[in-house]
């Protein structure tokens, strides 16, 4: 069956990006280095008020992976703390006890609600985190993450299986509420872009506390590290706890953003 340009098929279902997308992901070490170039720009973000924000890393990487998001994140005031448990090979039941047990961790240590930074998978793990402790999580970030629609339509559904031992059909209700509304506010950063991902996958609903912010030509291997995307993280996790309003992309990397009518449609 023929496919759209969005990466769906004529019949509705998504598809993963194609081959053509997932070669171009070698491009992530460009978006890192742009990051290290532009880092007085970036520093120009707006500051932290020390609150703690867990960093929870993609399918198969580690916290080495979010190391650079956490250094930018802690150089702009925050309390930023990595994950713990290794390389993330999946599982979304097997590893909510850990994760909640982490974030409990950190909410004690701290006496603080924390935040929460999600890429790919280590996103949704994010906001299954928001709807289980809703008390202990002050704003979920997620970058790349697949939690809507057909989560199926990603590059890296078999590898997932076959390594987690849970098949993407497995905790059904739990997949569907994980895609629903969060109880704390939540931003999904996203590229159409993405050769991993369908990005249709990384779409939540905007509510007036919850947004899509597409960021242009990003890949999925560098979209924790590409300098539009930190932005766009650093102003969101600035609003003071349990307040939101809308990003504003006026900023210094305004080009690199959607606006947010294209950010939603097809």
């Amino acid at each position: 069956m023929p496919s759209r340009p969005d990466g769906s098929q004529a019949s509705g279902k998504l598809r993963p990006p194609g081959l053509g997308l997932l070669l171009a992901e070698a491009r992530g070490l460009f978006e890192l280095n742009a990051s290290l170039l532009l880092s007085p720009v970036l520093m120009r973000a707006p500051r932290g008020d020390g609150h703690p924000v867990l960093a929870l890393p993609g399918f198969l990487a580690s916290d080495l992976s979010m190391a650079p998001m956490r250094r930018y994140l802690s150089e702009l005031g925050y309390d930023a703390q990595a994950w713990r448990m290794g390389r993330n090979i999946g599982g979304l039941g097997r590893m909510r006890e850990a994760l909640h047990a982490r974030l409990a961790e950190i909410h004690a240590a701290t006496g603080r609600k924390v935040s929460l930074v999600g890429w790919s998978l280590g996103g949704v793990y994010a906001r299954d985190l928001a709807l289980q402790a809703p008390e202990m999580v002050r704003y979920v970030v997620t970058l790349g993450s697949p939690f809507a629609n057909d989560v199926r339509a990603t590059n890296a559904t078999q590898l997932y299986e076959a390594l987690s031992g849970e098949r993407v059909e497995d905790l059904a209700e739990l997949r569907k509420a994980i895609a629903g509304d969060l109880p704390v506010p939540a931003t999904s950063i996203y590229s159409r872009a993405d050769g991993i991902v369908n990005w249709r996958t990384c779409l939540l609903r905007p509510s007036d506390r919850a947004e899509n912010v597409e960021v242009y030509l990003a890949s999925h291997v560098g979209l924790g590290v590409n300098p539009a995307a930190l932005w766009a993280v650093a102003d969101r996790l600035a609003q003071p706890e349990g307040e939101f309003w809308p990003f504003d992309r006026a900023g210094p990397f305004a080009i690199a953003y959607a606006p947010p009518e294209q950010a939603v449609s097809a």
